[in-house]
């Protein structure tokens, strides 16, 4: 069964062809690096991860680009505000971004390109404009001008003048049409800047993944991907500019994840409502924040709580605790089973099921329904009387390998000795005598992530680990 992918250019499903076989081209828009990533950021991140995965276990070579976009205005304003230079800035975070979705099951890039390491392309990618009559120079800016190409509003469906409707010109802007924007932006003091046929400048926010896409993928490429807010104008705007220059089309197909809600109201900086990815890192396992992002189909909008966020853990802990039950069961395993191929049966169905949701536009909602499906049959297995290693085995093989498709790790922490658990409560006591409760409170909860459960008595405290 071919994969098919929902393309947000046609709106409708699509039976995904490679421009070369066995090959995908991937370019995923990625952050403006000026502070820590949000957990809207990260869902694209884990979402444009699992498509990567998933075309590699069906035997693609996946070549996957998400940049860095580490000059624009945002990025130079925070550097005047912490003293900094603008190098310094964006390697810090794009130095933490890399750390929060490592931690998140996130694999490296083929490509992490940075404007600022593009700067040459995009010069070269802006000149090719000016020169077929798609763009214009003004003291020192340079814009383009979407009513010169005549598909202007095909991804995000708008007519050329339902959006000259709503556009204005700015304060200091002097562009010829309140549609136009701008691929060149002339140096103001102070700023960072480069040479270029126009004077100092920078590039404009649209024009940098045009260039790098091009650059690191080519003409044509497969698949961009990003967040559904990107869709207009970002992407909008990527079609003209690089539709405009090399006459092509310039992805085949358009992907966009849904929105994040906070507790049913969307997410946004300016609500004050957003969620540091890192802190949410500090607070749960990172496995189960991916699995709660997979949990809901990417183009549907995905809404967090704290009760949601548990919930999950509470699934995939179900998941888990299958798994190592079968590791444990293996060790008294009389080999006697007599339903084994009934068994083996089971597992092969579960691997097809698997594969006809995340074929179905990447359907991890419903592998996931796959994996509890999986679940259950093993906790089915293992209130037989006689059991087979090979029957097990191959639970565990399915869940582990349908796991990893998804980017999720079957960890099970790792024990701490009786001798250890000891010193820690005497730590803990000491630590409530001196009413430094913070740090009593901390052990505590670095014991309950051990799944050791600690019961203040009259007696004195008491532990057990929790199964």
């Amino acid at each position: 069964m071919p994969i098919t992918i929902y393309n947000t250019l046609t709106k409708e499903k699509e039976s995904f062809k490679p421009i070369v076989e066995n090959e995908v081209k991937m370019y995923v828009c990625g952050p403006t690096v000026y502070n820590y990533i949000h957990i809207g950021n990260a869902r694209p991140a884990i979402v444009f991860d699992t498509v990567r995965r998933y075309f590699e276990y069906k035997g693609y070579i996946v070549d996957y680009v998400l940049n860095f976009t580490d000059v624009d205005d945002k990025i130079i304003d925070a550097a005047n505000k912490l003293g900094e230079s603008v190098q310094d800035l964006t390697n810090r975070f794009i130095d933490a971004y890399l750390q929060d979705v490592k931690a998140l099951g996130v694999k490296e890039a083929t490509y992490h390109p940075r404007v600022t390491e593009t700067i040459d392309d995009i010069i070269e990618f802006v000149a090719g404009l000016v020169e077929k009559g798609y763009a214009y120079a003004v003291d020192g800016d340079v814009y383009f001008k979407p009513r010169n190409f005549e598909e202007y509003g095909k991804l995000s469906d708008q007519s050329i003048d339902e959006l000259r409707a709503g556009a204005r010109i700015k304060i200091g802007e002097k562009k010829e049409d309140p549609l136009d924007f701008a691929l060149w932006k002339k140096a103001k003091d102070g700023e960072i800047a480069w040479d270029s046929p126009w004077g100092k400048g920078r590039p404009g926010w649209h024009i940098e993944c045009s260039a790098m896409a091009k650059k690191y993928l080519g003409e044509t490429i497969d698949i961009h991907a990003g967040g559904q807010d990107l869709t207009f104008p970002h992407h909008e705007n990527e079609i003209a500019q690089s539709e405009a220059l090399n006459e092509k089309p310039f992805a085949n197909y358009w992907m966009h994840n849904g929105y994040m809600n906070i507790d049913d109201e969307k997410m946004s900086k300016s609500l004050g409502n957003f969620i540091l990815a890192k802190d949410l890192i500090d607070q749960y396992d990172p496995m189960v924040i991916r699995f709660f992002m997979l949990s809901v189909h990417y183009r549907n909008p995905i809404n967090f709580t704290d009760h949601l966020l548990s919930s999950a853990k509470n699934s995939f802990d179900r998941i888990k605790t299958a798994y190592f039950n079968l590791e444990h069961r293996k060790k008294t395993s009389t080999n006697l089973g007599t339903n084994k191929e009934k068994w083996l049966a089971i597992i092969r169905q579960s691997h097809h099921d698997f594969e006809k949701a995340m074929d179905d536009d990447f359907n991890t909602a419903n592998a996931i329904t796959v994996l509890f499906d999986i679940t259950k049959e093993a906790n089915l297995y293992l209130e037989e009387n006689q059991t087979e290693i090979e029957v097990m085995e191959a639970f565990q093989k399915q869940l582990s390998t349908l796991l990893e498709v998804l980017g999720i790790r079957l960890e099970k922490a790792e024990e701490l000795l009786d001798e250890e658990i000891d010193a820690l409560i005497a730590e803990r006591n000491d630590a409530r005598k001196a009413r430094n409760f913070e740090r009593a409170d901390e052990i505590r909860d670095v014991l309950k992530e051990k799944n050791i459960i600690l019961e203040d008595t009259a007696q004195g405290v008491r532990w057990r680990r929790e199964q």
